[in-house]
């Protein structure tokens, strides 16, 4: 199978599997404190990965390249901790479907960081839908929705998943970067999780946190548990795409999540508001992400 196929094939998945959980998320943060949650599924996930890595390298004196160490600790901070905790406290302020598709436009925040950073091509047809992406973000981020008892803040909850999102952007530039330079994608989702997750705790323990972790139902663990399952099979599927197509396209791809998201978000939470101009700058966001998606991986000569 092709790079360029096999790549896509894997940031589909990484589609899917978020898709799922946005909305699942929303309904299981709602009575969770963000930084407890996301701290918890962080360390996990980042133990697992490391499991996984060592049996990996066992043959390798050197699994974790010392180039590297710099680039892993910058995605533990930027995407593994901060990213985490203003995603998930603004999916408690704003409804799913918009946060499926404002978290979504990673793509736009990617491509200009990948064109800076990593010479990756952008063609006049992508910065045109780059730029149509933009506009339905503004749409969605200025459409008002009445604030209820599972979106009390909209606007800042947006706000927040906007920032989370940008983070992100910078983190997928510096693993793809890493990744170049010859670390592997396991390494990569080790750093990213595990070391991000012991900030998080540490954040945990700043304020005073840590007997929420005590207090915590055994419906609640559960809930934890089927996150954490969600985001380990997402972040798999994800630096393995990267490793093989352009961390633009990559980030392309990823808007199927969004609609897969709308869907599950209208039967988990039926009140849940939809205005139409939210529904225009949804699918103006699809159709900037259709042609960036039809772009080949390159780089600038």
């Amino acid at each position: 199978m092709e790079k360029e196929t096999k790549g896509i094939i894997l940031a589909l998945l990484a589609a899917i599997v978020s898709g799922i959980s946005i909305p699942l998320n929303k309904l299981f943060i709602v009575n969770l404190d963000p930084s407890v949650f996301t701290a918890v599924r962080a360390l996990i996930i980042g133990s697992v990965f490391l499991m996984i890595a060592l049996y990996v390298s066992k043959t390798n004196r050197k699994p974790f390249k010392k180039v590297s160490w710099k680039y892993l600790i910058a995605i533990a901070i930027i995407g593994g901790s901060f990213a985490f905790l203003l995603y998930f406290t603004g999916l408690q302020l704003t409804t799913a479907s918009r946060a499926a598709f404002l978290q979504k436009t990673l793509p736009l925040y990617t491509a200009i960081f990948a064109y800076i950073f990593l010479k990756e091509k952008i063609s006049r047809k992508m910065s045109y839908a780059l730029a149509a992406m933009l506009i339905g973000t503004v749409i969605i981020y200025f459409t008002q929705v009445t604030p209820g008892a599972f979106w009390q803040n909209p606007s800042l909850g947006d706000l927040l998943i906007i920032a989370a999102t940008i983070l992100w952007a910078i983190e997928a530039v510096i693993a793809k970067k890493a990744m170049s330079l010859g670390e592997s994608n396991v390494v990569v989702t080790f750093a990213r999780m595990f070391f991000g997750g012991i900030i998080l705790f540490g954040v945990v323990l700043l304020f005073g946190k840590f007997g929420l972790l005590l207090t915590l139902s055994a419906h609640q663990w559960v809930n934890i548990t089927i996150s954490t399952i969600l985001l380990f099979a997402y972040v798999l599927f994800w630096y393995w795409s990267i490793k093989y197509i352009n961390v633009t396209k990559a980030t392309t791809l990823l808007l199927v999540a969004s609609v897969i998201a709308v869907v599950f978000a209208t039967v988990l939470f039926p009140g849940e508001p939809l205005p139409p101009l939210q529904i225009v700058g949804s699918a103006i966001i699809l159709i900037g992400a259709y042609f960036v998606g039809r772009e080949k991986s390159e780089k600038r000569k």
